[in-house]
């Protein structure tokens, strides 16, 4: 009897995993498995970006039962997000986003259809509104930048983690736009969501999530880490609730103040709820916000702490052009960009090298579609792979090492590059990529002009990162000391 049960389900296992013709190849799978126990837990998109050398820039692998097409190089990556981006727009059913976001229906992130779009343009509209048209966001940046020198100069010139203060500022400015005000960094609140955005960050890219998906039926009722991601995520939504609550109280229709009191302006007027304009959908949509707000602009910034000490020369570098162009008493301002191409290059290239996203969001094929010269059918998951695009050798000189002068031309002059794709391509790009572009360059610069960066002597920064949905460190601990005195 254990036999033909055996031989059922192996007959059922072949006639799932049975390819239509011209499916991308893959390496081999285990029987209800797949290839989930052949992935590298600690660097996946490594181990992912080399099979694309034994299979090609079109692959697929097996989670569980599910199929995965990976899409590798800056060409065939540009030739699914970019030539044809209504073909990648939408979201797979994915049982952890089901149980975090109600349904894949609600959010930013996981919604697909006309709530998406709804909500994506809403954010991107309020995200103007708020700052980037008017300049209020610069000059609320260029403040948060102060109270961040305040925090390193506390520590005296002694070692110190930079990670919670660079949580505290860049945070600080998402809940600006979202919440309308900031936080103390010693506030009990912030550091809580803090805590539970890096958890979730963390959980969400490793394997227990691809169990997750991959046996939700069984992960459901098992202990493990895999549960941390909800218990964060009940947590976040819980102090967002409360948010939304105090705006309640006194919210003036005729003067909104950021992001929540539009939305709830909308809810009110409107009631379009079939484009997500309700309550819970607001809590899950500041939700994304956060975690794409906060999350990657904090992790750049410490991987760009990492490389300058690692760089000392190219510090100095940059150093020399904000004495040249800023000075060292006048605040640095986005004006100041188009004249420091070479902290723009910097900047660019830890944005590359740091690869703070070394995978993306999964996408599901809208129609039949044809990629790389295979068939990969309507509704198939699809992964591009963004690290494979940002350490291409065809499309970068010294793919490997840091190197600034991949984002300059002969002349010293600031060089676009179509391969830098940090903040992905095509219709799902990342909404907040011009407030990102505007944190990074205030936040380095005005650090940069107050503080000399090192870290202890005789220790060698490591480079490989701890890898989850973002890619960050591995705890270091620096100096910063004043440049009036070094």
């Amino acid at each position: 009897m254990l036999i033909l049960i055996l031989a059922i389900l192996l007959v059922v296992n072949l006639l799932i995993k049975k390819d239509p013709p011209h499916f991308p190849p893959g390496p081999p799978a285990l029987p209800f498995l797949g290839n989930i126990f052949s992935i590298e837990s600690k660097q996946p998109h490594i181990y992912l970006t080399k099979l694309a050398d034994v299979y090609g820039n079109v692959f697929c692998i097996r989670l569980g039962r599910h199929k995965t097409v990976f899409v590798s190089g800056w060409k065939m990556v540009r030739e699914a997000l970019v030539i044809h981006a209504e073909h990648f727009v939408d979201r797979p059913y994915s049982p952890m986003a089901t149980r975090i976001y109600a349904g894949n229906s609600g959010g930013l992130f996981f919604s697909n259809g006309k709530v998406w779009r709804r909500q994506r343009r809403f954010a991107m509209t309020t995200l103007r509104t708020f700052g980037l048209a008017k300049g209020s966001m610069e000059e609320n940046i260029c403040q948060e930048s102060r109270h961040l020198q305040d925090a390193m100069e506390k520590e005296e010139g002694k070692p110190f983690d930079p990670v919670p203060l660079l949580n505290n500022a860049v945070s600080n400015i998402i809940c600006q736009i979202v919440f309308g005000r900031r936080f103390d960094y010693s506030d009990q609140d912030l550091q809580t969501m803090l805590k539970n955005l890096a958890d979730m960050a963390y959980l969400e890219g490793s394997i227990w999530a691809l169990l997750y998906d991959a046996f939700p039926s069984l992960m459901r009722h098992l202990p493990g880490p895999h549960n941390g991601i909800f218990s964060s995520s009940n947590s976040l939504k819980a102090s967002i609730r409360k948010e939304i609550e105090r705006h309640k109280l006194d919210l003036d229709p005729s003067n909104p103040r950021d992001y929540i009191d539009n939305f709830l302006i909308e809810e009110r007027h409107n009631r379009k709820q079939d484009v997500g304009f309700m309550e819970e959908n607001l809590v899950l949509c500041c939700l994304d916000l956060f975690l794409a707000g906060s999350e990657t602009t904090s992790k750049t910034l410490q991987w760009g702490l990492l490389y300058l000490i690692k760089n000392p020369q190219i510090q100095g570098k940059v150093q020399e052009e904000i004495d040249r162009v800023v000075g060292q008493t006048r605040q640095p301002t986005m004006e100041d960009r188009s004249n420091m191409p070479y902290t723009d290059a910097v900047i660019h290239e830890i944005q590359r090298m740091g690869n703070i996203v070394p995978l993306n969001g999964l996408r599901m094929t809208a129609r039949d579609t044809t990629l790389g010269g295979y068939f990969i059918p309507k509704g198939t998951t699809v992964m591009p792979n963004l690290t494979s695009v940002l350490f291409d050798k065809n499309e970068w000189e010294t793919p490997d090492s840091f190197n600034p002068k991949h984002f300059l031309d002969d002349d010293g002059r600031f060089m676009k590059k179509e391969a830098f794709l940090p903040f992905s391509a095509g219709k799902r790009a990342c909404p907040g990529e011009g407030l990102a572009r505007m944190e990074l360059f205030l936040f380095v610069a005005s650090l940069l002009q107050k503080f000399h960066f090192s870290t202890l002597d005789g220790v060698e920064l490591r480079t490989e990162g701890i890898t989850g949905a973002t890619r960050t460190p591995h705890p270091f601990e620096i100096f910063a000391k004043s440049r009036v005195d070094f």
